[in-house]
């Protein structure tokens, strides 16, 4: 009995998205200092309140040499509708060490994260998703004030 219950809330899940979360397409584009950012890795994450503390999965993109992105979720594309936490970064590829970059003694040098702790690791940006979806979830992202 409890295999097949937990087979059907499985389907449903599937069917609906996590936790019987509704995706809506999302898209925009990335600018760092007022060119478009072709490295980053975007991430929503939703926030919840008191009525939904779960409101389901998170959804991510790299940008292309446009800055252009496309968030999915799994195999949803886009993103939970509601409030979403944003963080970006620098692709972490794009940060790896290097041998011999960067130094005078050829010793492996990490680059520098180009985008503001205020994107990323500290980030309180938010973003709604709306129930149609938008193509407008851009981001200018500035590393002077």
């Amino acid at each position: 009995m409890r295999l097949g219950l937990w087979a059907a809330c499985a389907l449903l899940a599937a069917a609906v998205g996590c936790g019987g979360s509704k995706f809506a397409p999302v898209s925009g584009v990335v600018t760092l200092d007022g060119k478009p950012y072709g490295k980053a890795a975007v991430s929503f994450q939703p926030v919840g309140d008191k009525d939904n503390p779960y409101p389901g999965r998170g959804s991510s993109a790299y940008t292309d040499e446009n800055g252009r992105f496309v968030l999915v979720s799994d195999e949803n594309n886009g993103a939970v509708i509601g409030k979403h936490l944003v963080r970006i970064t620098t692709r972490a590829n794009e940060l790896a060490t290097q041998e011999g970059v960067g130094s005078s003694d050829g010793a492996p040098v990490k680059r520098a994260e180009r985008i503001p702790p205020q994107w990323n690791s500290e980030s309180q940006k938010t973003f709604e998703v709306p129930p149609s979806g938008t193509d407008k979830a851009n981001f200018e992202i500035k590393t002077k004030p």
